[in-house]
């Protein structure tokens, strides 16, 4: 560096010269968060500033380092300087760091302060990687990629029965094994919060908390319609219209239902606290939709009965179409 190139790192962490070097890490943490080229991308004014506040953390965080730039000041690279610094280029001070080496910006604190005494970079992580699958073994294999602020991700498979009751889950996330409690009630999109079981915030140094995101596998007869139970029943012609009581499935069992006469295809009725479990421990309400289903393989007494009503049927259910017109 040339005597007229100067720079007084300790105006540039904004920091005095007799700063602790905590201090002077708190600086840098604040201004690598603010300057960083990922937090303002195409700033060129920004990633300057931001190379420019490595540089002089780089110097001030090393006790030799510091001991001779304040000692000898813009002459202290020629009373030599120590080695081993991880973003040194050809032995200077002060020269280019290549960030496309780095997956994110944790990945470049995590190594600069690693190499300067603090925790190493230990993996790259893929961007927009997650995944999940269920081993033969008993145990729910995920992989969470770390998020900012320590936290992770994971999807996490029930089947609704599981949803429904609430189950103990044994996770292995990256090779750690966790027992996880999930409550009765979780529904496809719930976010199931681990704490504790994140990844190393970078600059807290701190474990944050793992989020499972639930999916659940279809069922062959219960669906969503929001907080409530959906489901299909088919009824016969004779029952949609004299009406009677038929046998519905519940998530608890079989419950008697009453079907009104002259029931229409497609119409709901309602079953009052047979659906879903709230987070207040309280049960939604499970929808039936009817459907009316004629006989696929009628007997020939059943045929002659029907043609009798079809000679005596006195209504006509397509008569409201008589007036369409274009």
């Amino acid at each position: 560096m040339a005597s007229t190139d100067f720079k007084d790192y300790y105006a540039i962490l904004g920091v005095g010269k007799t700063a602790t070097a905590e201090e002077i890490k708190k600086a840098f943490r604040k201004l690598a968060l603010k300057y960083h080229p990922d937090r303002n991308p195409g700033n060129k004014s920004s990633e300057a500033r931001f190379k420019e506040v490595s540089e002089a953390y780089e110097v001030l965080s090393d006790p030799e380092k510091r001991s001779k730039y304040d000692q000898f000041g813009r002459y202290w690279q020629q009373a030599g300087t120590s080695s081993g610094n991880p973003f040194s280029r050809g032995g200077s001070t002060g020269t280019t760091v290549d960030f496309s080496q780095y997956g994110n910006f944790e990945e470049f604190i995590n190594e600069l302060l690693g190499g300067l005494g603090g925790q190493s970079r230990s993996y790259r992580t893929p961007p927009n990687s997650r995944s999940n699958y269920r081993s033969t073994t008993g145990f729910q294999t995920e992989y969470a990629p770390p998020s900012s602020g320590g936290t992770s991700e994971a999807n996490l498979k029930l089947t609704l029965t599981e949803a429904f009751r609430g189950v103990q889950k044994r996770l292995n996330i990256q090779g750690e094994i966790i027992d996880v409690r999930i409550p009765a009630g979780a529904k496809p999109g719930s976010r199931i919060r681990v704490r504790g079981k994140g990844t190393v915030d970078s600059l807290t140094r701190a474990r944050g908390d793992l989020y499972l995101n639930v999916e659940i596998d279809p069922h062959s007869f219960f669906n969503f319609d929001g907080d409530n139970l959906t489901c299909e029943v088919p009824v016969s012609p004779d029952e949609a219209v004299l009406g009677g009581a038929i046998a519905v499935p519940t998530p608890d069992g079989p419950v008697t239902m009453k079907i009104p006469a002259g029931i229409r295809p497609g119409q709901t009725l309602r079953l009052r606290g047979k659906g879903w479990v709230n987070p207040k421990g309280d049960r939604t309400d499970q929808l039936v939709k009817i459907m009316i289903t004629p006989p696929q393989n009628p007997s020939s007494l059943e045929k002659e009965y029907y043609e009798k009503l079809q000679s005596i049927r006195s209504e006509n259910p397509r008569r409201h179409l008589d007036q369409i017109r274009l």
